[in-house]
């Protein structure tokens, strides 16, 4: 007859601390560095180079100064 042979089990994972489970979430965690702007998006600068557009009193040209503009400014906050 045939002897069985037991297989070998894998070892066990080490146990981490909670001490070293903070240390790995702080390290995925990226923050905004100082001095880094926000990127505004194209449809909050096309709403506000239109508000621009509107208090020229709607006059064709200058569309591209108002974009500009609009960029800049809702780059500052």
């Amino acid at each position: 007859m045939a002897e069985k042979v037991k297989k070998a089990k894998a070892p066990a994972k080490p146990r981490t601390s909670a001490a070293s489970a903070i240390k790995t979430v702080a390290k995925k965690v990226t923050a905004v560095k100082p001095g880094m702007a926000k990127r505004p998006s194209h449809e909050e600068i096309a709403r506000l180079a239109y508000r621009h557009w509107i208090e020229r009193g709607g006059k064709n040209g200058g569309s591209e100064e108002d974009w500009l503009r609009a960029e800049r400014e809702l780059k500052k906050t």
